[in-house]
């Protein structure tokens, strides 16, 4: 090969070699970024995150392919949205999947009036001001009603039913929820429908938690509602081991709950809601508006109850709701 040849054959290769890093971060620079904010903690939810891949994956949006998401936890405490919220809004992100409920939608709508929202929440979200209304949400934001939230007064029923000898029922919440006053609210109006006394008690942090369930031991509560909340759930392996330490027959939120040990559960499915959140995450995407998106409203509930821990604390399921039961675990 003469000089001129090798000269023209270098300077051609060291040009594509140039061009194509060139090329490959001018398309990851042209890759969509999801933000995927959330209250809780990574380790507790990782199914709950497989569930969005999953509703993304239907639309053909792949992580680390054709798309990557940016995450943020909070790990449990609420003060600490504001700033990842704050943050994935400066990116920019082009949607922020807001989860774990209404706190997390409230401080995505506080850093950004135009990136599209994409939340789920277990309290009402007209009432939290989240949406306009449930079929035409209006502004930058949409997403999933669980229910959740409500559902306390059915869990107050169940529990009745599954230890009827408890005069007092504690009920756990966690004061810093939006809707807190809401719940509160909720639980006093379900145990005077059912005749019921309810003693209440508080936890937002990990010592608060142990603080309570000492407290049930000392007070005639017999049986524990522990309401629907992420930091609950971040916590559930913590809150299943101090129900069995105090023999404390309790019902939660969900079945990882009951599949964790827990007496029983009782709530919609949170896979579900996961999943549909990627599924709108997906759509949005693809050029359609939260405006134009219905709140998906989820209407799948499960009902779990853990044999092998109601011999463990003394408890007899009757016939009637293990009939009821969607899922029995031995």
């Amino acid at each position: 090969m003469s000089g001129m040849r090798r000269r023209e054959f270098v300077s051609l290769f060291g040009g594509a070699a140039v061009a194509w890093p060139l090329a490959a971060r001018a398309q990851q620079a042209a890759m969509p970024v999801i933000g995927f904010l959330s209250v809780a903690s990574p380790g507790p939810f990782a199914h709950l995150v497989a569930a969005f891949r999953q509703g993304l994956q239907g639309a053909g949006y792949i992580d680390g392919q054709n798309v990557t998401i940016e995450y943020r936890w909070a790990e449990g405490q609420y003060d600490r949205l504001p700033a990842l919220a704050a943050d994935l809004a400066r990116r920019p992100v082009g949607v922020i999947a807001a989860t774990g409920g209404a706190a997390a939608a409230q401080a995505a709508m506080a850093a950004t009036a135009t990136i599209p929202i994409v939340f789920n929440s277990g309290g009402d979200p007209v009432r939290l001001g989240l949406v306009a209304s449930m079929n035409r949400p209006g502004g930058n934001v949409t997403g999933v009603h669980l229910f959740i939230g409500a559902l306390d007064a059915k869990k107050l029923g169940l529990l009745r039913e599954l230890v009827p000898h408890a005069t007092v029922v504690g009920v756990l919440l966690n004061p810093a929820v939006a809707d807190f006053q809401a719940r509160l609210g909720d639980v006093h109006e379900a145990a005077r429908g059912i005749g019921q006394q309810i003693h209440i008690l508080y936890a937002s942090s990990e010592r608060e938690l142990d603080d309570a369930f000492a407290a049930v031991s000392q007070t005639q509560a017999g049986t524990l509602v522990v309401s629907a909340d992420p930091f609950f759930n971040s916590r559930r392996d913590q809150i299943v081991t101090l129900a069995a330490r105090y023999a404390i027959p309790a019902i939660y939120e969900g079945r990882e709950y009951a599949v964790a040990g827990g007496l029983a559960s009782y709530g919609t499915s949170l896979s579900e809601a996961y999943h549909q959140v990627g599924v709108y995450t997906a759509r949005i995407l693809s050029g359609a508006k939260p405006a134009d998106l219905p709140v998906f409203q989820s209407t799948k509930f499960e009902f779990v109850l853990n044999l092998k821990t109601a011999k463990a604390i003394g408890i007899k399921i009757s016939d009637n709701l293990l009939s009821l039961a969607d899922e029995v675990i031995e």
